[in-house]
């Protein structure tokens, strides 16, 4: 079964997110982000900007292309 992107990438970032032990208020304050804004991109009803990306791999303390790669494996077709 096929997800979207954006589901993918919101997948990605909560498995690492819990991975690191961190609440989604925890992750927000590290990233700059608003709480709603980890909560919308978790869903996989916002597809996040090249910037929140880079600062969600930041707060994840992981590079940018690995919450990519980990995304694409789970979408790989880049369906939007």
């Amino acid at each position: 079964m096929r997800i979207t992107l954006a589901a993918a990438f919101g997948k990605t970032v909560a498995s690492r997110r819990r991975k690191i032990k961190f609440s989604q208020m925890k992750l927000a304050e590290a990233a700059g982000l608003h709480l709603n804004a980890i909560g919308l991109i978790e869903r996989g009803q916002r597809l996040p900007s090249l910037y929140t990306i880079v600062a969600l791999a930041r707060a994840l303390e992981v590079p940018p292309q690995t919450l990519i790669a980990e995304t694409l494996e789970l979408n790989p077709v880049w369906e939007k």
